[in-house]
């Protein structure tokens, strides 16, 4: 069972901010720190001010030097695939190749009306043409070209460098799409996440999910199945209290929608998770200041998971 902890800086956060929570996350033995991929705060003022996902991730890779990283998702509207396959392969090897790499379609336009990036109308064709152009630059030869044409996006003579560390990159795909998204994971993803979902909704995506897998026939268990949710615990009700308060939100409300409580009571909830096939958990961290409560989820619910 995998901890990862999952930031969100647009709600305001600066790099050294980010640093001591990703060192933090190394020492204390979780398995990746991810971050979200935004330019604009959802609540609140967002201040110091946004960072970019992927200059976060470069410095990160410097600065430590075991845990995996990646984003939850990498907006596609946000850059083209050539130069995103470019970004990706170079923070790889900069980490020694530990990069994981998500992308989504995008979606929140305010962010984009904010910093003028064009906000397309088609966005899920876009997605899909960019896996096939990230992923097929990666996997071609050294000495050979990639060439592609789509209806978004066309590339001739490409000399598909620089290759990542990795032999293969691993890419993740999610959401709670229920045909298309599943499908698109089948053929491009190794890791399918579905983000704040309930139990049954967590499990009803997927079962579409591994029947796609094994319609494009892949092995269902050639996927690795993954839950992100806010987390928020602590070790008494006081304290759980006082974490939900920082945060803006309700310990009921937390209870129900993510994974907050005691240890005991976290530990059973992933469980349930852990019976609809999820083996891997993004613990949306709110609080970046808060490194008591990762400490003590390295402590005592970590153990308890095995």
């Amino acid at each position: 069972m995998d901890l990862r902890i999952f930031t969100e800086p647009q709600q305001g956060a600066d790099y050294d901010t980010l640093l001591r929570v990703a060192k933090a996350t190394e020492d204390l033995g979780f398995d990746a720190f991810f971050r979200s991929d935004h330019y604009l705060a959802m609540g609140g003022d967002g201040l110091p001010g946004p960072t970019d996902a992927w200059i976060t991730l470069a410095g990160l890779a410097r600065e430590t030097s075991r845990i995996r990283l990646g984003t939850l998702m990498t907006a596609g509207t946000f850059r083209l695939p050539g130069v995103l396959a470019i970004q990706v392969a170079q923070v790889d090897a900069m980490s020694g190749g530990r990069i994981e790499f998500g992308l989504g379609a995008g979606w929140f336009e305010a962010e984009h009306t904010a910093y003028g990036i064009p906000f397309p109308k088609e966005k899920f064709g876009r997605l899909e043409e960019q896996l096939a152009v990230v992923t097929g630059l990666w996997a071609t030869p050294v000495g050979k070209t990639f060439d592609f044409e789509g209806t978004f996006y066309t590339l001739a003579d490409s000399p598909a460098l620089p290759k990542p560390a990795q032999a293969k990159v691993p890419v993740l795909i999610g959401g709670m799409g229920a045909k298309r998204t599943p499908e698109l994971a089948a053929r491009y993803a190794d890791e399918f996440n579905v983000p704040f979902a309930s139990i049954a909704d967590t499990g009803t995506q997927f079962t579409r999910v591994r029947e796609a897998v094994r319609a494009a026939g892949r092995p269902a268990e050639s996927m690795t199945y993954s839950n992100a949710l806010v987390v928020c615990v602590g070790k008494d009700d006081a304290e759980v209290a006082r974490r939900a308060a920082v945060i803006g939100r309700e310990v009921s409300e937390l209870k129900e929608n993510g994974l907050a409580g005691s240890p005991a009571e976290v530990v059973e909830k992933i469980g349930r998770y852990a019976e609809q096939g999820a083996t891997r958990f993004y613990l949306q961290t709110l609080d970046l200041h808060d490194l008591d409560h990762l400490e003590l989820i390295a402590s005592q619910v970590k153990p308890q998971l095995g």
